[in-house]
Protein backbone atom coordinates (compact mmCIF):
# COMPACT_ATOMS: atom_id res chain seq x y z
CA UNK A 1 0.00 0.00 0.00
CA UNK A 2 0.65 3.49 -0.75
CA UNK A 3 -0.10 6.75 -0.04
CA UNK A 4 0.71 8.80 -3.68
CA UNK A 5 2.90 11.60 -1.80
CA UNK A 6 5.88 11.08 -4.26
CA UNK A 7 9.47 10.48 -2.11
CA UNK A 8 12.05 10.89 -4.70
CA UNK A 9 12.50 11.34 -8.82
CA UNK A 10 14.49 8.59 -9.87
CA UNK A 11 16.23 8.26 -13.05
CA UNK A 12 16.39 4.77 -15.17
CA UNK A 13 20.15 4.02 -15.53
CA UNK A 14 19.64 0.75 -17.84
CA UNK A 15 16.49 -1.62 -19.52
CA UNK A 16 17.88 -4.88 -20.31
CA UNK A 17 15.70 -7.59 -21.78
CA UNK A 18 16.16 -10.97 -20.14
CA UNK A 19 13.05 -13.47 -19.76
CA UNK A 20 11.29 -10.40 -18.33
CA UNK A 21 12.55 -6.41 -18.66
CA UNK A 22 14.99 -5.78 -15.73
CA UNK A 23 14.85 -1.93 -15.15
CA UNK A 24 17.80 -0.21 -12.69
CA UNK A 25 16.69 3.32 -11.21
CA UNK A 26 18.82 5.64 -9.87
CA UNK A 27 17.39 6.87 -6.28
CA UNK A 28 18.51 9.36 -3.53
CA UNK A 29 16.93 6.89 -1.35
CA UNK A 30 19.01 5.21 1.50
CA UNK A 31 19.38 1.65 -0.19
CA UNK A 32 20.63 -0.01 2.86
CA UNK A 33 17.28 0.38 4.41
CA UNK A 34 15.68 -1.17 1.36
CA UNK A 35 14.92 -5.05 1.55
CA UNK A 36 15.27 -7.16 -1.52
CA UNK A 37 12.13 -7.97 -1.72
CA UNK A 38 10.41 -4.89 -1.10
CA UNK A 39 7.66 -2.96 -2.89
CA UNK A 40 8.51 0.57 -4.22
CA UNK A 41 5.92 2.61 -6.35
CA UNK A 42 7.73 3.17 -9.72
CA UNK A 43 5.89 6.01 -11.96
CA UNK A 44 2.33 5.06 -9.90
CA UNK A 45 3.24 1.19 -10.52
CA UNK A 46 3.94 -1.18 -7.68
CA UNK A 47 7.40 -2.73 -8.11
CA UNK A 48 9.20 -5.37 -6.32
CA UNK A 49 13.78 -4.46 -5.61
CA UNK A 50 15.51 -7.34 -6.87
CA UNK A 51 19.33 -6.38 -6.62
CA UNK A 52 20.70 -3.04 -4.81
CA UNK A 53 23.55 -0.93 -4.83
CA UNK A 54 24.77 2.07 -2.99
CA UNK A 55 22.74 4.78 -5.35
CA UNK A 56 20.16 2.31 -7.21
CA UNK A 57 18.24 -0.05 -7.38
CA UNK A 58 16.82 -2.81 -9.54
CA UNK A 59 13.15 -4.09 -10.55
CA UNK A 60 12.06 -6.84 -13.02
CA UNK A 61 8.72 -6.28 -15.19
CA UNK A 62 6.41 -8.55 -16.68
CA UNK A 63 5.14 -8.10 -20.29
CA UNK A 64 1.69 -7.93 -19.05
CA UNK A 65 3.12 -5.26 -16.93
CA UNK A 66 4.35 -3.59 -20.16
CA UNK A 67 1.69 -4.28 -22.08
CA UNK A 68 -0.58 -2.10 -19.29
CA UNK A 69 1.19 0.59 -18.49
CA UNK A 70 3.64 2.92 -19.63
CA UNK A 71 6.90 0.91 -18.56
CA UNK A 72 7.39 0.09 -21.70
CA UNK A 73 8.07 3.01 -22.97
CA UNK A 74 10.86 3.70 -20.24
CA UNK A 75 14.05 4.63 -21.60
CA UNK A 76 17.97 5.11 -20.05
CA UNK A 77 17.53 8.95 -18.82
CA UNK A 78 13.52 8.56 -17.95
CA UNK A 79 12.29 10.46 -14.85
CA UNK A 80 9.74 8.51 -12.30
CA UNK A 81 8.13 9.22 -9.16
CA UNK A 82 9.37 6.93 -6.28
CA UNK A 83 7.67 5.94 -3.13
CA UNK A 84 8.22 3.27 -0.91
CA UNK A 85 6.01 1.40 0.88
CA UNK A 86 3.72 2.59 3.95
CA UNK A 87 4.64 1.34 7.14
CA UNK A 88 1.92 0.85 10.40
CA UNK A 89 1.88 4.45 11.58
CA UNK A 90 2.88 6.40 8.68
CA UNK A 91 1.31 9.62 7.93
CA UNK A 92 -1.27 9.02 5.39
CA UNK A 93 -1.09 12.55 3.35
CA UNK A 94 -2.96 11.40 0.15
CA UNK A 95 -5.50 8.57 -0.43
CA UNK A 96 -4.82 5.00 -0.27
CA UNK A 97 -3.22 4.02 -3.67
CA UNK A 98 -2.67 0.13 -4.33
CA UNK A 99 0.03 0.67 -7.29
CA UNK A 100 -2.24 -1.45 -9.40
CA UNK A 101 -2.41 0.94 -12.54
CA UNK A 102 -6.18 0.56 -13.67
CA UNK A 103 -5.27 2.19 -17.27
CA UNK A 104 -3.16 4.55 -19.42
CA UNK A 105 -4.41 8.32 -19.87
CA UNK A 106 -3.42 10.73 -21.75
CA UNK A 107 -2.46 14.82 -21.47
CA UNK A 108 -5.18 16.66 -23.38
CA UNK A 109 -3.65 19.69 -22.72
CA UNK A 110 -1.37 21.82 -19.96
CA UNK A 111 -2.04 25.83 -18.78
CA UNK A 112 -1.34 28.29 -16.55
CA UNK A 113 -3.76 29.02 -14.08
CA UNK A 114 -2.32 31.84 -11.65
CA UNK A 115 0.86 30.17 -9.84
CA UNK A 116 -0.73 26.67 -10.49
CA UNK A 117 -0.57 24.16 -13.92
CA UNK A 118 -3.86 23.21 -15.32
CA UNK A 119 -3.96 19.39 -16.95
CA UNK A 120 -6.55 17.74 -18.45
CA UNK A 121 -6.77 14.34 -19.41
CA UNK A 122 -8.64 12.00 -21.31
CA UNK A 123 -9.20 8.75 -19.37
CA UNK A 124 -9.97 5.38 -21.07
CA UNK A 125 -13.77 4.87 -21.42
CA UNK A 126 -14.12 1.95 -19.16
CA UNK A 127 -12.70 4.28 -16.13
CA UNK A 128 -14.09 7.95 -17.22
CA UNK A 129 -17.09 6.76 -15.09
CA UNK A 130 -14.96 6.03 -11.69
CA UNK A 131 -13.78 9.64 -11.53
CA UNK A 132 -15.35 12.29 -9.38
CA UNK A 133 -15.08 16.27 -9.52
CA UNK A 134 -13.18 16.28 -5.96
CA UNK A 135 -12.46 12.65 -6.02
CA UNK A 136 -9.20 11.50 -5.68
CA UNK A 137 -6.88 9.96 -8.73
CA UNK A 138 -3.35 8.65 -9.23
CA UNK A 139 -1.45 10.00 -12.02
CA UNK A 140 2.03 8.40 -12.28
CA UNK A 141 1.98 7.42 -8.67
CA UNK A 142 1.46 11.11 -7.32
CA UNK A 143 -2.22 11.24 -5.49
CA UNK A 144 -4.26 14.27 -6.76
CA UNK A 145 -7.55 16.25 -6.71
CA UNK A 146 -9.89 15.83 -9.56
CA UNK A 147 -10.80 19.41 -10.20
CA UNK A 148 -13.62 18.78 -13.46
CA UNK A 149 -14.95 16.49 -15.33
CA UNK A 150 -16.45 16.24 -18.35
CA UNK A 151 -17.42 13.14 -19.88
CA UNK A 152 -13.75 11.03 -20.40
CA UNK A 153 -11.92 14.33 -19.69
CA UNK A 154 -10.87 15.15 -16.29
CA UNK A 155 -8.69 18.24 -15.11
CA UNK A 156 -6.19 18.46 -12.21
CA UNK A 157 -4.21 21.92 -10.74
CA UNK A 158 -0.44 21.37 -9.95
CA UNK A 159 0.79 23.28 -7.37
CA UNK A 160 4.11 24.83 -7.65
CA UNK A 161 5.34 22.04 -4.90
CA UNK A 162 3.82 19.63 -6.64
CA UNK A 163 5.49 20.53 -10.04
CA UNK A 164 8.85 20.32 -8.13
CA UNK A 165 8.66 16.86 -6.22
CA UNK A 166 6.92 14.91 -9.25
CA UNK A 167 7.70 14.71 -13.26
CA UNK A 168 4.23 15.85 -13.54
CA UNK A 169 5.35 19.77 -14.56
CA UNK A 170 6.93 18.50 -17.38
CA UNK A 171 4.56 16.87 -19.35
CA UNK A 172 3.11 17.97 -22.72
CA UNK A 173 -0.45 16.92 -24.75
CA UNK A 174 -0.23 13.43 -25.98
CA UNK A 175 2.16 12.06 -23.17
CA UNK A 176 1.09 8.90 -21.46
CA UNK A 177 0.35 8.43 -17.88
CA UNK A 178 -0.45 5.84 -15.47
CA UNK A 179 -3.95 6.02 -13.85
CA UNK A 180 -5.14 4.21 -10.45
CA UNK A 181 -8.66 5.02 -9.75
CA UNK A 182 -9.48 5.49 -6.23
CA UNK A 183 -10.35 2.18 -4.44
CA UNK A 184 -13.24 3.69 -2.49
CA UNK A 185 -15.04 4.32 -5.80
CA UNK A 186 -13.74 1.02 -7.44
CA UNK A 187 -16.13 -0.63 -3.97
CA UNK A 188 -18.80 1.54 -4.73
CA UNK A 189 -19.15 0.93 -8.43
CA UNK A 190 -18.78 -3.08 -7.34
CA UNK A 191 -21.89 -2.54 -4.45
CA UNK A 192 -23.87 -1.01 -7.05
CA UNK A 193 -24.04 -3.63 -9.62
CA UNK A 194 -23.68 -6.66 -7.03
CA UNK A 195 -27.22 -4.90 -5.27
CA UNK A 196 -29.04 -4.76 -8.75
CA UNK A 197 -32.37 -7.37 -9.12
CA UNK A 198 -30.84 -10.30 -12.12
Amino acid sequence: MFTGIVTDIGTVVARETRGDTHFRIRTRYETASIDIGASIACAGVCLTVVQKAADWFAVDVSAESLSRTTLGNWQEGTAINLERSLKVGDELGGHIVSGHVDGVGEVVSTQNEGDSLRIDFRAPANLAGFIAEKGSITIDGASLTVNGVDGAVFGVNLIPHTRQVTTLGKLTAGDKINLEIDVLARYVARLQQWSKPS
